[in-house]
C-alpha cells in the first residue's frame, strides 16, 4: 500500500471528509485531494502533519501497512486491525494456493505408495507362507 493510499484509509478510519483533513492542516481541500490521489509531492513537514493528526510517530505512517496490515489505536484506547488489499498480498496468497495444491497432490501419492505396499507386503506373505508350506 502506497503513502497516499495510507493517508486516505486512516482519514476514512476516522470518519473524516477531505475537507475536514484540509482543514486540520490548514490547506485547500483540492490541495489536500491531491496528496491523497498521489498527484502532489509530500513533504516531510506535510507527512509531520498528517501524522500529528492521525496521533502516531511519523516512522508509523511510513512503515505500515508493509505487509498490507496495520495497528490503529485511537485516543480512547480502542484498537483496531486493517488489512489492506495490495499486489504483494495477493501473490503471497497465490503462492500459499499453489503449495497447498502441490501438498494435497503429495498427499494422494503417499497414499497410492502406501496401497501399492500393502498390496505388495500381502504378495510377499503368500510367497512366504507357500514357500514355508514347501519346505514342510
Amino acid at each position: 500500500m502506497v503513502l497516499n493510499e495510507k493517508i486516505r484509509m486512516l482519514r476514512k478510519l476516522n470518519n473524516w471528509s477531505q475537507e475536514q483533513m484540509a482543514e486540520k492542516m490548514q490547506m485547500t481541500k483540492s490541495g489536500y485531494a491531491k496528496i491523497e490521489r498521489g498527484q502532489s509531492k509530500i513533504t516531510t513537514e506535510k507527512l509531520e502533519q498528517i501524522a500529528n493528526i492521525f496521533g502516531i510517530e511519523i516512522t508509523e505512517l511510513l512503515k505500515m501497512g508493509l505487509n498490507g496490515t496495520f495497528n490503529l489505536i485511537k485516543e480512547n484506547g480502542s484498537q483496531s486491525n486493517y488489512y489492506g488489499s495490495s499486489e504483494s498480498l495477493a501473490a503471497e496468497i497465490e503462492k500459499l494456493k499453489l503449495i497447498i495444491q502441490h501438498q494435497q497432490e503429495m498427499l494422494v501419492q503417499k497414499d497410492l505408495l502406501l496401497k501399492q505396499k500393502e498390496s505388495e507386503n500381502a504378495v510377499l506373505k503368500i510367497l512366504v507362507e507357500t514357500l514355508q508350506h514347501k519346505q514342510d
